[in-house]
């Protein structure tokens, strides 16, 4: 099969975003199929360098090329400015492999537009990346997003709740499949010994959906003493109120500089301890059942995860290697029972990544889905 696909490495140049990417593309391929990167927003991308967005892509199109060329994958890439520049391979190419491909996949609008080569591709499925965000911008009724979502045969979300009635968010008319992000597995498995903290990389609060939801910094303030009530100690990647949360006892780190490159993600996540992580208000306030790419590459590593309940609850095991908590009390509960049998929890994790997160099973799932 050939697939066009669409990402935001460039428009998000760090490495847990490429990453997402990444682990589709290489997961395809090793299945059989030949894939084709595309980014088409419309949109300037963000410089980590100027901190600031701007006009000149040359810094997303260097991050795309440094994801993907060790990879083989550094001339199957486009990135379209948004002034409807090509760089990387030509608009032609871009056009020539659409013309052949089989199935167009669109993860967390890497594309904007339904150019005639995308809409001419026989199936065409959108992956969800903020699960109730997303539904609440449909619900808003703003025709031109509306009628984006309406051309897609099938619409996935890493949200397992959406669309059902544990979950308050509004879908309409619109179906929405439950898949997880997949994890190509040799990319993440160490020997190496794990690290003395728990951490997460995080951003504090997101610029999108400004207008339909609530961030991550409203759950974490109800978490933000957490380490005066434990002996473990946290280190947080995190571009936020850094001064605040050292005040509390976190240890912080600059979270673009730790995302820097996928190697710098990969290398920070495999250092670690444990993940303890909070989600954004909106995926615990609407019970969403969102879980976190990032998660599933900690228990990947085989390092145990600690993470705020979504309501992913009903569709993960946990209890071991993967433990859920709502309240400081549970936090402080789950800190505890890592650390009493650390390599149980650990060797739970990374079998907990193997059964449910494995590209190898979870893509071949979307495919068929995509095909039905």
């Amino acid at each position: 099969m050939r697939i066009l696909f669409a990402g935001i490495i460039a428009r998000y140049p760090f490495g847990g975003v490429s990453w997402c990417s990444l682990m589709y593309l290489l997961g395809l391929r090793a299945l059989g199929h030949e894939v084709f990167y595309v980014e088409d927003t419309g949109e300037c991308v963000y410089d980590p360098v100027l901190n600031a967005q701007t006009v000149d892509p040359a810094y997303g199109t260097s991050h795309i090329h440094r994801a993907l060329e060790p990879f083989g994958l550094g001339d199957r890439w486009s990135f379209v400015n948004y002034d409807g520049a090509y760089h990387g391979q030509a608009a032609e190419t871009v056009r020539k492999f659409a013309a052949g491909a089989d199935l167009f996949i669109n993860l967390s609008g890497g594309s904007w537009f339904w150019r005639d080569e995308y809409a001419r591709i026989p199936r065409r499925v959108f992956i969800d990346s903020d699960p109730a965000f997303t539904q609440l911008a449909i619900a808003k009724g703003v025709p031109w997003y509306v009628a984006f979502f309406e051309r897609f045969d099938r619409l996935f979300t890493f949200g397992a709740n959406i669309g059902t009635p544990a979950c308050t968010v509004p879908v309409g008319d619109f179906v929405w499949h439950k898949t997880w992000q997949p994890i190509v597995l040799d990319q993440w498995t160490t020997d190496a010994a794990p690290g003395d903290r728990f951490t997460s990389v995080m951003t504090w609060k997101i610029e999108s959906f400004a207008d339909v939801g609530g961030n991550k910094d409203r759950e974490f303030l109800k978490f933000i003493d957490l380490p005066s009530r434990t002996p473990q100690r946290f280190r947080l990647a995190v571009n936020g109120p850094e001064a605040l949360l050292a005040q509390h006892g976190w240890e912080t780190v600059p979270a673009m500089a730790t995302s820097r490159t996928i190697w710098d993600y990969r290398r920070f996540i495999k250092e670690s301890r444990a993940e303890f992580g909070v989600a954004k208000h909106t995926y615990v306030s609407t019970r969403s059942g969102w879980f976190s790419d990032r998660t599933e590459c900690y228990l990947a590593a085989g390092r145990p995860a600690l993470v705020q309940d979504t309501g992913w609850t009903a569709h993960l095991p946990h209890g071991e290697g993967l433990l859920a908590f709502s309240t400081i009390d549970e936090a402080l509960d789950g800190i505890d029972r890592i650390n009493s049998d650390y390599a149980r929890h650990a060797r739970r994790a990374a079998e907990i990544a193997r059964a449910r997160f494995d590209a190898a099973l979870v893509l071949p799932r979307l495919l068929d889905e995509a095909a039905g």
